[in-house]
């Protein structure tokens, strides 16, 4: 079978050699990977976008150089013509259908390809390496089994296009290594919450109240344990009123909140409650805060959803104190160190810029204070504070990375009150209206203490009351006018920066 004439051309020709190897290539990575399963993320880059790209410029410059041999051999301005009763143009013609349709089916096969890999959890958090620590968050997450688009991108063409757009932005910073760290938030063009979340976390189908068992651990010699036992208000009363009453009564589809804050959301100037039955319009503002109501009258307003306080669903960062608590209650680190709390605290407030170093210095702190103030315990528990420290810097690893400068600091999540405001970016009882209507900072709109106390002596509220708080340390009642995060913050690297 004869090639026409117009193919004998330098350029065609080495479009063919490209095109060959390119697909020999893609041939053998494909069996690699997909069928001898010995493939990783980098390798479908590879397979379904590199090595296609190739094919597809080989055979481009194919066309372009059987094109440039015609135009330089045509007489007059005639196009050829297609005669299939003659042998060699039939023959051409064969060619060009079969290798058309095979190009076709690769073409939708590998489109397909590239466009699930583009969407994958590996692409997202393994190819672009700026991901890493949003990626290691993600792991540890209630959603990491959610594929990363499904809350990022969700269905649509609108949102499809939007995210591949970006997402090639995206990766040509990671590429050259331009992008900010750590990543900046919140992201201003996320999808709606309730175009994504409320997907899976129907707003009719919330709970009701739910029982809460917080442990602490004081930092005292014996790491007390210090229980606080909450009944959580999610919802009303009774599942049948839905979600009229409670925490998720912000998002009442009966009722629209709106309001203006700074580029992180952590200071919120004005808010706007709406009732959409009667058209009834609250607006408050809080008198303490200084701000020009005239540049705040021209922002944008934000109507609340899901994410003003589930910021950080899957990629949230744990403070220091949190982990360790954390890593008490689970029993993988024992109270009968003494000052282990302390200890861990002291070392894990150090503002370390590289992870070799951190892991270095947070061994040689733990390990200092007990040589330097408690020998005793130094050389009998040696081995028990080794095996203790090697747990915190598993999870130091886990929600600290120095070389993107991620931590708590730089991405607080907004649920609860402990560590940021919070809840008190609005509840902190001094939202007003114009008509002396206040957003209450009560503590019992949202939960009752059922229960608190140490371990072996925690007091239990009646079925129908409420405890009033109890501050382990005693503080008198500074806790009533401070809000928690006064003390309780962890903004260590901030504060270290500002010395």
């Amino acid at each position: 079978m004869k090639l026409p004439s117009t193919y004998r051309n330098p350029i065609s020709l080495f479009g063919t050699i490209i095109s060959i190897i390119a697909f020999i290539t893609f041939v053998y990575l494909f069996v690699l990977g997909h069928v001898l399963n010995f493939g990783s993320v980098y390798l479908d880059i590879f397979v379904f976008i590199v090595v296609p790209s190739f094919l597809v410029c080989g055979l481009i410059m194919i066309s372009i150089g059987m094109f440039l041999k015609w135009r330089r051999n045509r007489k007059g301005t005639k196009f050829p013509e297609i005669d299939l009763n003659e042998k060699r143009q039939r023959n051409a013609f064969i060619i060009f259908v079969v290798v058309s349709i095979f190009f076709i089916i690769l073409t939708i096969i590998g489109s397909t390809e590239a466009i699930k890999y583009s969407e994958s959890v590996g692409f997202c958090g393994q190819t672009c390496h700026a991901m890493t620590p949003e990626y290691t968050a993600y792991q540890n997450s209630a959603h990491a089994s959610v594929a990363c688009a499904e809350c990022h991108v969700g269905e649509g063409t609108d949102y499809f296009i939007r995210a591949k757009i970006s997402g090639m932005r995206q990766l040509y910073k990671s590429t050259i290594g331009s992008y900010e760290t750590p990543i900046p938030t919140p992201l201003t063009n996320l999808r709606p919450a309730a175009q994504t979340c409320e997907r899976c976390h129907w707003p009719q189908k919330f709970y009701t109240n739910r029982m809460r068992n917080e442990k602490y651990y004081l930092s005292d010699s014996a790491n007390t344990e210090w229980n606080v036992i909450l009944n959580m208000k999610i919802g009303a009363s009774h599942q049948a009123l839905g979600n009229t009453e409670g925490i998720h009564w912000h998002i009442n589809p009966d009722i629209e909140i709106q309001y203006k804050s700074d580029l992180k959301r952590n200071n919120i100037y004005w808010i706007k409650k709406t009732n959409k039955k009667t058209g009834a319009a609250i607006i408050y503002k809080d008198d303490e805060v200084k701000v020009n109501y005239d540049s705040l009258n021209k922002a944008e307003s934000r109507n609340m959803d899901c994410m003003d306080c589930h910021n950080r669903p899957s990629h949230e960062f744990m403070t220091p104190s949190k982990y360790v608590n954390y890593l008490f209650a689970s029993k993988k680190i024992p109270v009968s160190i003494p000052w282990l709390k302390s200890a861990s605290m002291d070392a894990l407030k150090v503002p370390y810029n590289k992870t070799d170093a951190a892991i270095e210095g947070i061994k040689s702190s733990i390990l200092g204070f007990y040589k330097e103030k408690y020998p005793k315990v130094y050389k009998k528990s040696y081995q028990e504070v080794s095996n203790a420290i090697a747990e915190i810097e598993r999870l130091y690893l886990l929600n600290t990375f120095p070389e993107m400068n991620v931590n708590f600091s730089k991405f607080p999540r907004h649920i609860g009150h402990l560590e940021t405001n919070g809840c008190f970016r609005c509840h902190n009882g001094r939202y007003k209206s114009s008509t002396g209507v206040v957003i209450s900072k009560d503590c019992n709109l949202c939960h009752t203490i059922i229960g608190q106390g140490k371990q072996d002596s925690i007091k239990y509220s009646g079925v129908n009351s409420s405890l009033e708080f109890i501050h382990p340390i005693d503080i008198g009642e500074a806790w009533k006018d401070m809000n928690c995060m006064d003390c309780h913050n962890e903004w260590y690297i901030e504060k270290d920066k500002k010395k």
